[in-house]
Formats: C-alpha cells, structure tokens, sequence
C-alpha cells in the first residue's frame, strides 16, 4: 500500500508538474492480478484497484493499517468499471457486480474476496474506503437502482447524468458517499462554476475513455488554479481545500468518493467564475 501525506496549500502554488502528479495522480490502479492501493492521509480515505484473473484476490489490511483486517474500522464501496462481471464475497456472502454496479460493505467483515466471473475476460474493480463508527449492512445497488440526477446542457457542454449510490438517501454509510457521472456525447465540462467542500476529500477515477483522449483536471485554490493531465483509469486525490473540475477531449465517465466531517450531497460552497485565477 502506497503511504500520501496531506500538503499544504501555500506549499502546493510552488510545485512542478511533476510534483503535483506525484501528490495527487494516482497512474496504475489496475493491474491484472493484483490489488493496488493508496492511503491519503486526507481523511484516511484508501483508493484501489483489483483485477483478478485466474485466481482471486483479497483486499487485506496488510502491515500498513496495523489491525487484523481491512474492515477491522473501515468500511468500503466497490465498484465496476469495466471489463466482465465482478462477484464480491464479503465474510461467504457473494454479491454479483455487472458494469456499474456497486456494493456497500461496513465495518466488520472480515474476509472480503474479489473475482470474476469469466476469468478470461476479468473485471475491474474500483473501490475507496473510509473510516467507521459504526456497523452497517451490506448493500449492493445496481446503476439502475441509484438516483440520477439529470444535469447540464449540451449549450454549455456539460450535459450529465450523476448518479448516487451511496448517499444520506441511498445506501447508508458512517461518511463514505460514493456515485458516478457519465457525460453525454459532446458534453466535456465537469463543473463550472467550480466548488469547495472544505469539510471533506474527494477521490475521482476518470474511466471509460477511448486510449488516444484525455482529461485536464483542474485543482488548487480558486486563486492559484494548476490542472493535471489524465488518462483512462487514472484517479485524482482531490484535498477540501481544492477546487476540482474537469474537462476532456471527448465525453467520459468518473466515480467520485467523498469522506469527512459532514454526510451531505449539497455541502458545495461555490466559486464565482470571476474569482477564478
């Protein structure tokens, strides 16, 4: 498990493109065989990846957490976001994933197991995971199950669907909200005005994207904005104290991950467009 501190805001106007990649890109999450993950020490969210083939895989504590499994104070949401059908099995409990669904697990199960269920055409498998207080019951959400929310226009190329899975009104959670936005075709602009929520992180996985397209996510303080430039299954630590907007060469797909000190959709303060330098 890879370890990312938190950085300060002053500090992060003084860094190079290389630098800021570094701190907030997250490159190689999928890899056949393997659960990848990253610990971010903004609200101890982890961000991972697992694609299993012939054999599957457990997502472990490891020596970084320093307790005796994952879920030991942590709960979880998964998600599907390409490849084959994904099976969960959380403590022998197996949940089926098609293409964008998604499983809440909470704080307590011990053993929890992914797989595909063709091993010949394997599923990748997103999750984020936050701290817990408290036990809550597994829940798996098809995407026809979450709530959409129709936003945008195609005048202003931002017209979108998001999607909750995990939210105050959908799957409970202790803090994790969990959800995907889909663009449609000619739409690239996700969003403006931009926001803050300076009472919690947030984690984006942009995906779905054609090899040759790419992503600019813009960050910083409204008034010291910097952008990183993303590809396809590449994941973004956004920090409460950054703003975080995107627009891309062609349509895609992200899965945004919230955790912090507040357990609302709404909790947005928004930048006006002339405060934005």
């Amino acid at each position: 498990m890879e370890i990312r501190h938190a950085t300060n805001p002053t500090d992060v106007k003084t860094y190079t493109t290389e630098r800021l990649r570094k701190d907030f890109l997250i490159e190689n999450l999928f890899q056949t065989g393997k659960v990848t993950m990253v610990y971010t020490h903004y609200d101890r969210m982890i961000v991972g990846g697992a694609v299993p083939g012939n054999e599957p895989l457990e997502i472990e504590a490891g020596d970084a957490l320093k307790t005796d499994y994952f879920l030991e104070r942590r709960e979880i949401g998964l998600l599907n976001v390409g490849g084959g059908d994904a099976v969960i099995t959380a403590d022998g409990e197996s949940y089926e994933l098609g293409k964008l669904d998604a499983l809440y697990v909470g704080k307590g199960v011990r053993q929890l197991i992914v797989s595909s269920k063709d091993q010949a055409n394997p599923a990748r498998i997103y999750f984020c995971s936050s701290l817990a207080h408290a036990t809550l019951p597994t829940r798996k959400v098809l995407i026809s199950e979450a709530n959409p929310l129709h936003l945008g226009s195609i005048e202003t190329s931002n017209e979108r669907t998001i999607y909750q899975y995990i939210h105050a009104d959908g799957v409970q959670s202790c803090q994790l909200m969990l959800g995907v936005t889909r663009f449609k075709p000619g739409s690239v602009w996700n969003t403006m005005p931009a926001h803050l929520h300076d009472r919690r992180m947030e984690a984006y996985l942009y995906f779905d994207m054609k090899e040759e397209t790419r992503v600019f996510h813009f960050m910083g303080e409204p008034s010291e904005t910097r952008h990183l430039v993303v590809g396809n299954e590449q994941a973004i630590i956004s920090p409460p104290w950054s703003i975080h907007s995107g627009a891309g060469t062609s349509s895609y797909t992200f899965c945004w991950a919230m955790a912090g000190e507040n357990y609302t959709f709404k909790d947005m303060d928004v930048v006006p467009m002339a405060d934005l330098k």
